[in-house]
């Protein structure tokens, strides 16, 4: 009996490992009359799961499963509580620019952002030698302003040809903090995407003031990709740029190809969002929600949990699962969930990921 119950036991870790779901619980709130909304990532490894389902979650409260007709559970789209903004970062200087690769750059670029566009904003910027950024296109829904901002570009001729890569990165942040911190919605999420086809020549900032800009605390959970291509690059250490992600090409054929895998990447992650809202039963105390997720495609399962208080619950007026959330974190910030009425997170403290796709490795 011990020697099958071992074996038994052997054959199913590996079962458990490659069936089991991550969910990650981002935000969370509860409003009368009696509305539950959580905000969460689906993930199975390193790789998101899209697609999921209203009928795909079971959730319990306190352990009793909640029926679906009392429930009344629906999918919102995260757009109501979410915006999602992405850079392109594009290297305009004298080596793009008089190497007559302007045209790939651009046509891989429109790509880019036609295929990232569909999901969030983004907004186009390039840098040479300057110390300014150019704007070439201001974040935008818009795929028209986008493309004509772009074609710009197949003409451009720098006034400063040298290569600001380090200060470049460093104001490419600023400016995507200071556009997201223009939203009014609750939960922002930014990625920054650097292409470039060298190293750093204009010694403005050292590779350390870029490393040390990285590192501060308002841009910890941005998504941040690099795309380098020319014999320079190996030499340009974009890892120390492309912390989740970098794409090279020795030739300028392939820029297109790495453009489109980082395309690739952020819009897979970005499908990985959830925003399920509910009407709980409950109507006083502090209850322990539990969420299941079960995925047939991949296959798998997983949940999460966490408590909140129902006090002075229920109807009239009737329960629309299909209100709009009301988060009160910002994104972000580090809160005592115990002072912030609406967020459900229990005791202790919660931090909001801004972050617009898991990490990828190169």
């Amino acid at each position: 009996m011990g020697r099958s119950f071992a074996l038994g036991a052997a054959l199913s870790v590996p079962l458990i490992a490659c069936t089991s779901l991550t969910l990650t619980r981002l935000n969370s709130a509860q409003k009368k009359p009696n509305n539950v909304w959580v905000f969460f990532t689906v993930e199975q490894g390193d790789e998101p799961v899209a697609g999921l389902q209203a009928e795909d979650f079971q959730i319990y409260e306190d352990g009793d499963l909640v029926s679906t007709y009392e429930s009344k559970q629906v999918i919102q789209n995260p757009e109501v509580a979410a915006v999602m903004y992405t850079m392109l970062l594009l290297d305009v200087s004298g080596s793009v620019s008089e190497s007559g690769s302007a045209d790939q750059l651009v046509d891989a670029a429109q790509l880019f952002t036609d295929r990232v566009g569909k999901t969030q904003k983004v907004g186009v910027y390039a840098f040479d030698g300057e110390k300014e950024l150019h704007s070439v296109t201001p974040f935008t829904e818009s795929e028209g302003a986008v493309s004509g901002g772009l074609d710009g570009l197949r003409t451009y001729k720098p006034k400063d040809p040298s290569t600001n890569l380090h200060g470049a990165v460093m104001e490419g942040l600023k400016e995507l903090k200071k556009s997201l911190d223009k939203e009014k919605k609750p939960l922002k999420f930014g990625t920054l995407v650097v292409f470039t086809d060298g190293t750093d020549r204009a010694a403005r900032f050292s590779r350390e003031d870029m490393k040390g800009e990285l590192l501060k605390e308002q841009y910890k959970d941005y998504e941040i990709y690099a795309i380098g291509v020319g014999a320079e690059i190996k030499k340009a250490g974009l890892g120390d740029i492309g912390r989740d992600g970098t794409e090279l090409a020795t030739e300028q054929t392939g820029v297109k190809a790495a453009f489109e895998k980082v395309a690739d990447r952020i819009e897979r992650h970005t499908k990985r969002f959830y925003l399920l809202s509910y009407c709980t039963p409950a109507r006083k105390g502090t209850h322990t929600v539990r969420i299941v997720a079960n995925s047939k495609n991949p296959k798998g399962s997983g949940d999460l949990e966490w408590d909140f208080s129902a006090d002075g619950f229920g109807p009239p007026p009737d329960c629309d699962p299909n209100t709009p959330p009301v988060f009160p974190l910002k994104t972000g910030e580090v809160v005592d969930t115990g002072k912030i009425q609406g967020d459900s997170g229990g005791s202790g403290k919660v931090k909001v990921k801004a972050s617009a796709s898991a990490s990828a490795g190169n």
